[in-house]
């Protein structure tokens, strides 16, 4: 028998990996358990053992390896293995079969240097490593989708344009931002980037509409305006025909400013002097105005237009408003202010002229000009109504409470010079102070910070017939 069996091994050759338990070692029909004796074989020059439990232990260790070794790629499918290395959830793909390394992320080579993907250039949101220049690709002509007609087509921004509704209503924050900051670049830039079409010529007749209601400093700017977006943005026929749709709606305007019309003739005179309306753009309505309020701004144009013929600078006929002016000429105007007054004592007028110097911030100014009047005249007529000029423009809060205490204390400061030409100014000073006190113009810490001029005491009990050289 046994020489069979060797016989049978030399002719059939196996490996190590085929042998099964029931070559070995098994169970007859009966399930009774074979002899467990050692048996060695030489198969290809090399001793086995024939004992079924060694050959069951080498291939479960052998299982166990290859199970330790793919575990790592094969964690993320979510397959399991039994005891004897078999899958327990149905069969799965060989560990070297392509399927196996769908959801690898690491290294096919299992080796690396622990440095982030693509150098740093993936992730999200990440354009490239840092450092890199793109360059303009270049079309591919073999692509599918390249199309030959789009190669050469420029793109560019279509603003629609802008209805009436929505002209006044884009417009007028720009007009109105610019009497805030009087620049006349920003307002044609801004005009620009509008798709005004034939709606160009409402531009000039709104600023105007804005000017009438505003103040003197403000048509200054609008004549300026009208001025530097006639070329630009505007152009003459533009402004004409602002200017004529002005006069056929001046019956209207009057309802609001009463003073449109000559208002309005003024403006049309700026402009022929500005060259942006025509010089026979007045001559042109002669016979042909029904309207007198139209015929008033025209005449009043022409007028203007004849004065500066013999030396009146109409370029200058709005005046300089505001903070524009220089400071010796506010200074002037207000001594003329209150030379004015007392000759005529209308607080009215005085208050109307001091609005319309338009100079809030300047108003400490006229306070302490007021008081060096007081002190520099002779008797109290000037007295009282500078008293009741102050109080007047108090109460109808020309002045405010700043400018008031900043006027008074400028005099304080001055004082010792006022007095070097005016010998009672201390004197005249401490009236004036307790008066303006009792008329509730300024408070009691104001008026306790009046200066006194000190008596000088020159021969006295005690002093030895000393001079006293100090005041106190």
């Amino acid at each position: 028998m046994a020489t069979d069996c060797e016989a049978w091994l030399n002719a059939n050759p196996i490996e190590l990996d085929d042998l099964s338990d029931s070559f070995l070692s098994g169970g007859d029909d009966n399930g009774t358990v074979t002899s467990t004796k050692n048996l060695h074989n030489e198969v290809n020059g090399n001793l086995i053992s024939s004992n079924s439990s060694i050959n069951e232990a080498r291939l479960k260790a052998k299982a166990k390896r290859r199970l330790r070794k793919n575990s790592s790629r094969d964690s993320g499918r979510g397959d399991s293995f039994s005891d004897n290395g078999d899958p327990a959830w149905g069969p799965s793909a060989p560990p070297t079969s392509p399927k196996s390394k769908l959801l690898d992320r690491k290294s096919r080579l299992g080796r690396g240097r622990g440095l982030p993907k693509k150098g740093g250039a993936g992730g999200k949101g990440v354009w490239g490593p840092p450092g890199e220049v793109y360059d303009l690709e270049e079309v591919d002509v073999k692509d599918p989708n390249y199309d030959e007609a789009q190669e050469n087509c420029v793109y560019e921004t279509v603003v629609p344009p802008l209805d009436e509704g929505d002209f006044e209503r884009t417009v007028t924050p720009i007009v109105q931002e610019y009497f805030e900051h009087g620049d006349t670049n920003e307002v044609a830039e801004l005009l620009g980037g509008l798709n005004l079409g034939s709606l160009r010529s409402g531009v000039p007749m709104l600023a105007v509409a804005l000017a009438l209601e505003a103040k003197v400093s403000h048509r200054e700017l609008t004549s300026r305006l009208l001025a530097d977006l006639c070329g630009p943005v505007l152009s003459h026929s533009d402004v004409e025909r602002a200017f004529d749709k002005l006069l056929r709606e001046l019956p209207d305007l009057v309802l609001d400013t009463p003073a449109a019309p000559q208002l309005v003739g003024q403006f049309i005179a700026r402009a022929v002097r500005d060259q942006i309306l025509s010089k026979g753009y007045i001559e042109g309505y002669k016979g042909k105005v029904d309207c007198q309020h139209a015929r008033a701004a025209l005449d009043r144009a022409a007028v203007l237009l004849k004065m500066s013929k013999v030396g009146l600078r109409i370029d200058n006929l709005w005046g300089t408003g505001g903070g524009q002016r220089p400071v010796t000429q506010l200074i002037k105007e207000m001594n003329l202010l209150l030379k004015e007054y007392l000759l005529s004592g209308d607080n009215g007028e005085a208050e109307r002229c001091l609005r319309e110097l338009e100079v809030p911030h300047f108003h400490h100014e006229f306070v302490y000009e007021a008081i060096v009047m007081v002190l520099e005249s002779k008797g109290e007529k000037t007295f009282k109504m500078v008293m009741n000029l102050l109080k007047f423009l108090w109460v109808s809060s020309v002045i405010t409470v700043d400018q008031m205490k900043r006027g008074y204390e400028r005099v304080y400061m001055d004082i010792a010079e006022i007095n070097i030409d005016v010998p009672r100014a201390y004197f005249i000073l401490e009236q004036f102070v307790d008066k303006s006190f009792s008329e509730g113009l300024i408070g009691e810490k104001l008026r306790d910070l009046c200066p006194c001029r000190g008596r000088k005491r020159f021969v006295s009990e005690g002093d030895g017939g000393r001079l006293k050289l100090e005041s106190y």
